[in-house]
């Protein structure tokens, strides 16, 4: 089947089978290599994407689902190979530690960073559904706030 969506800005046609999933489609088949493949039950988070504005976990959607979507991953949030504001307050909130998880806390990141208004509630929830195993999830609520205020002066 032939599947049209726009992935990271750019338009995009491609043949797929009937089952293959959104996460191998990008991941094998585009080569967005940042999105990673973990629990492939959509519990851990790894695979999250942007669709049509809201984080889908990719790894439990088949890319004929995606026809006609407009999908981010987090090679999409630099501009010009710079990293976003979100990516900088990672790193001066020392929110990563191994960097295994990193993608998809950035993409649900950019999602509730961009809202006009979020509380720390809000973040813990949302970033709840993605898994990390090193850095205890404080430094990562701490960037998404301190961006969010970043893309509030823009």
């Amino acid at each position: 089947m032939k599947v049209r969506f726009k992935v990271n800005g750019v338009e995009r046609e491609i043949e797929v089978e009937p089952y293959e999933l959104l996460a191998d489609v990008l991941r094998e088949r585009l080569g967005l290599k940042a999105l990673k493949k973990g629990c492939w039950r959509g519990e851990c988070g790894l695979c999250t994407i942007l669709m049509d504005g809201e984080p889908v976990k990719s790894c439990i959607i088949l890319a004929v689902e995606a026809d006609g979507s407009e999908i981010y991953t987090v090679e999409g949030f630099s501009e010009d190979g710079r990293p976003s504001p979100l990516q900088e307050s990672f790193i001066r909130n020392a929110g990563l530690q191994c960097g295994f998880c990193t993608p998809g806390f950035i993409v649900v990141g950019e999602y509730l960073a961009r809202k006009p208004r979020i509380s720390k509630e809000e973040v813990k929830y949302a970033l709840s559904g993605t898994i990390c195993r090193c850095t205890g999830y404080k430094q990562i609520v701490d960037a998404v706030l301190e961006a969010h205020q970043e893309y509030r002066k823009e």
